[in-house]
């Protein structure tokens, strides 16, 4: 098999890793705790030193684990995220090691305060996806029932509400009668 990256271009990709990681709040080991491996097995990813970070699946596995995407991976780096795989000959679709793209139902909403820094700040921009549960410390969008947004971090939900973090840090409690629909934050875009 030819090897096509250079090690800068495994570094790159590292580093542009780490940064994800160091936004989602987490240490090398608690994301690797989240995929089944050590600190140690993270930090080669991370430093370039294990070259299956090229791998699409692998870029699906790792990102997930910090809330992000690898088209959020390949915004850090910045370049374009790779192209949808070709469709078999055989009429068959194969979509091999491939990831899809952003789902067509992936909505973008930019924030105008300072209500949830540092984890983003004024003028950053969310993706969403509506439909898609948030997990703990994962950003969510709230849509209440009047329409308002509410941009915030889920902590859990019982059957009567939801209990989020924002406001500088501040718990909140919200019924959910109050609200139309919650959904995951999956990338944030400094512009």
């Amino acid at each position: 098999m030819p090897r096509f990256e250079s090690d800068s271009d495994a570094r790159r990709l590292g580093e542009a890793l780490a940064a994800l990681r160091q936004e989602a709040g987490l240490s090398q080991a608690a994301a690797g705790e989240r995929v089944g491996m050590t600190s140690q097995g993270w930090g080669l990813y991370e430093s370039g030193k294990r070259p299956g970070l090229f791998r699409p699946d692998v870029q699906r596995r790792l990102t997930t684990a910090l809330g992000a995407s690898p088209e959020a991976l390949a915004l850090k780096l910045g370049a374009p995220a790779p192209p949808p795989p070709e469709p078999a000959a055989s009429g068959v679709e194969n979509r091999g090691r491939a990831f899809a793209g952003p789902s067509a139902a992936t909505r973008r909403l930019q924030l105008s305060n300072d209500d949830l820094a540092p984890w983003a700040a004024s003028g950053v921009v969310l993706e969403y996806e509506p439909g898609r549960w948030p997990r703990r410390g994962q950003g969510c969008v709230i849509e209440m029932a009047d329409g308002e947004l509410r941009v915030r971090l889920y902590e859990h939900a019982d059957a009567e509400a939801l209990t989020v973090r924002g406001l500088r840090g501040g718990e909140e409690r919200i019924e959910r009668s109050a609200t139309r629909q919650v959904s995951a934050v999956t990338a944030r875009l400094d512009v």
